[in-house]
């Protein structure tokens, strides 16, 4: 009993400190970081609207694994496996994970409306954890990233030099 209880608080402490989770749904390639906030015993989020995070695989009933990492260190805290419940639009509870998700909504143009635009285009879940813990691997688990047309390495621009000098003269 005491094992659970560590595993419990060891779940709720690691995702109430950090701002993403990686979850990988059923069926789901990769594990995908997502913004969420914890409620009530679960990790909750909004997604799959215009403008909105991608839920893949994240099906009402499913299953799901959850990593939470370090906020400080980026590192693996613990894994765990979860079940996904989808919440009703205008239902209690509901209602009660879209106020702290709306608290915790970073760069929202919408503002007051963003609850109603969720009820119309959005899915509110809960990732209730449904087990103990996974143990930490023994090797890394490194993948390359997924393919993108995005490009992290360019030249550095020929005058980049001569501004970083003049910026430590000052």
């Amino acid at each position: 009993m005491t094992g659970q209880l560590l595993d419990q608080a060891l779940v709720e402490e690691a995702a109430k400190k950090s701002g993403l989770v990686w979850v990988r749904g059923a069926g789901a390639p990769a594990a995908r970081a997502l913004w969420h906030v914890w409620h009530e015993g679960a990790v909750c989020l909004v997604g799959d609207g215009p403008g909105e995070q991608p839920l893949p695989g994240l099906t009402d009933g499913g299953s799901a694994e959850v990593t939470v990492r370090s906020k400080d260190k980026g590192g693996r805290l613990v894994t765990w496996p979860a079940t996904v419940h989808e919440q009703a639009p205008g239902s209690p509870e509901w209602e009660a994970v879209v106020a702290e998700l709306k608290g915790k909504r970073l760069n929202a143009a919408d503002g007051e409306e963003m609850p109603r635009r969720w009820a119309r285009e959005c899915r509110v879940l809960r990732l209730v954890p449904a087990g103990p813990p996974a143990a930490l691997p023994s090797d890394s688990l490194a993948r390359p990233p997924l393919p993108s047309p995005a490009i992290t390495r360019r030249p550095v621009p020929a005058g980049l030099p001569r501004l970083l000098a003049k910026r430590k003269k000052k």
